[in-house]
């Protein structure tokens, strides 16, 4: 399995814009993509600008497919105002 994490910062003032459309982003992702196996959308509660991503794909290729998604191109634009900053981290699965 081929793990992806995201961080982001949400610029302040944003989040409320953005959050929609991540979740969004998500879940098109789980149904329209069938080498997406799982996409978790997740938030600090001590802070809330702190997003994190946990995404599972079967392979770097199931994940060239997401990022070339229409789907995806179209929210990374409608977010790219939004965040602060950004660190993705790329992961294998070990054991079972």
């Amino acid at each position: 399995m081929y793990i992806v994490t995201v961080d982001f910062t949400i610029s302040p003032g944003r989040l409320a814009d953005f959050l929609p459309l991540m979740l969004d982003n998500a879940r098109v992702s789980r149904e329209r993509e069938p080498g997406c196996r799982q996409f978790d959308v997740c938030r600090s509660p001590e802070q809330p600008q702190a997003i994190f991503l946990y995404e599972v794909y079967d392979d770097a290729g199931a994940f060239q497919m997401h990022l070339d998604s229409a789907h995806f191109r179209a929210f990374d634009a409608a977010v790219r105002d939004m965040i602060a900053s950004k660190q993705v981290r790329v992961h294998e699965r070990l054991g079972d």
